[in-house]
């Protein structure tokens, strides 16, 4: 019981939520060479040559590949580095 002449605080509620991933996206375009993209791909996200391959065929054949998929922090990083690289690269949120 509260003491008279003494207002009673609301009781706060809080509510943890996890961020919503965030995907990278590589597009592709008609002066890349197919070889570079898979390496590059290799070299930034530590994936063996199969994986990047397929994902640098992705982007040939559909017009873009998601290659990474987390926090939009690193997503943004990324998307940098990409870029630095000389690829076309975008982030979406995947909405979840």
């Amino acid at each position: 019981m509260a003491k008279p002449g003494l207002l009673e605080q609301p009781e706060t509620v809080t509510e943890t939520r996890l961020a919503k991933p965030w995907n990278v996206i590589v597009h592709n375009d008609p002066i890349t060479l197919m070889s570079y993209v898979t390496m590059v791909i290799q070299k930034l996200f530590g994936y063996d040559f199969m994986k990047a391959y397929r994902m640098m065929m992705e982007v040939h054949n559909a017009g873009r590949a998601i290659v990474w998929t987390g926090a939009r922090e690193e997503a943004e990083l990324y998307v940098q580095k990409l870029h630095s690289h000389q690829l076309r690269a975008t982030m979406e949120s995947t909405g979840a």
